[in-house]
Order: structure tokens, then sequence, then C-alpha cells
């Protein structure tokens, strides 16, 4: 399709131009296990808080653990009213890193200065709540997209060029990517391997 073969060349995931285009997203774009959601944002709450050597070595223990097969479809949840827009995209990016709206409230609490309850995200889903930029700021850095891009995607104006992610954002994003491909025996083991190793670094 073509959505798919121009997503490496606009430097996007092809999930995220589908959800951009206003197209059903194919079923092996999604994450694997959506009961993974679980532990999403505790991968992340927990890994952002290890130094750069742990997330690197937590990443390559995601990169390497064995593809297992897909059991159910991924259905997040529905935004309501089912409407299309900027607040109803960038939600609906974050839902196929398999992050529901608790997962995404924890995560840019941890991550980034946002800090919104999980309804506030289910509001803004449904396009009842603007975009402002500094949520959008936030949102692209936990998503792994650009600032300037996401917010010309929105519609939103910068009021300045805003500062560069910082390396937990930026490794936090690749780790919510790369952790789509786990089930949830898988996440639960990731989750509690984090967790020790935030243990292991505090200890020091």
């Amino acid at each position: 399709m073509l959505l798919r073969r121009l997503a490496p060349t606009l430097g996007f995931h092809a999930v995220d131009l589908f959800i951009l285009a206003g197209r059903a997203v194919p079923n092996d774009l999604a994450p694997l296990d959506a009961t993974a959601a679980k532990w999403a944002a505790s991968m992340v709450t927990d890994a952002v808080r290890l130094s750069e050597a742990g997330r690197c070595e937590l990443l390559q223990l995601i990169r390497s653990l064995p593809q297992e097969e897909r059991r159910s479809s991924f259905a997040p949840k529905p935004l309501v009213p089912l409407v299309g827009g900027p607040g109803s995209w960038a939600i609906r990016m974050l839902q196929y890193r398999n992050l529901n709206w608790m997962g995404i409230a924890r995560a840019l609490a941890f991550v980034t200065p946002t800090y919104l309850s999980a309804a506030t995200y289910g509001v803004i889903g449904s396009g009842r709540k603007e975009l402002t930029p500094g949520l959008v700021t936030d949102l692209a850095a936990l998503l792994g997209i650009d600032a300037c891009e996401l917010a010309a995607l929105t519609g939103v104006s910068l009021r300045k060029m805003p500062p560069p992610p910082s390396p937990e954002a930026m490794d936090a994003a690749v780790l919510l990517w790369e952790a789509r491909r786990l089930s949830a025996v898988q996440a639960l083991n990731v989750s509690e391997l984090t967790r020790s190793l935030r243990g292991d670094s505090q200890d020091r």
C-alpha cells in the first residue's frame, strides 16, 4: 500500500501515517498483545530512571526477545465522539504504542513536564480540548516525532523553537515502539527486570 511505502521516505512509522490519513490501521501494524499495555507505562517510568547504559541494555534485551505469534486483533479504546482531528491523531498514535489513557498520563508525567489526568487524554482524543504548544512538544517527545513536524501536522503554532527532547525521553520513545512486539508475558518479565535494574542503580 502507498502509505507503507511512503513511511520510510517521510521518516514516519507506517502506523502513524495510517492514523494521520484517517485510515484503518492494518492488524499487522498494531501492537502484538493489547494486554501488554498493563506493563508498557511501567517499563517507561522505570527505564527513565536508569543510567544511559542501563536503558541501552534494556532496549537490547527487548529487541533480542523471540517474536511470538499474534493471537488476537488489536482494538484500542474508542474515542468518543468519534471525530478526527489533531487531538485524536496524537492520542491514537500513543494507543498504538500500547498505552491506554492512564499509561499516557503516567509516561508523559515521568518523561516530560506535562502532568494531566488520564481522563483528560480521553477529552483531548475526542476533540473537546485543544492541543497547546507545550503539550504538542511533549507528545512529540514520547512519540519520537520532531516537535515542529507534529505542530505543523496538528496546526498548532509553536511560540518558539522547542528544545530537543532529553536523552531519557528519546530512549523512552524508542523503548515504547520496540515494546509493541512483546506479548503480555514478555512485557511483564521486562517490566520486572527494569524495576530490579532501577533498584540496583539507586543502590550505587
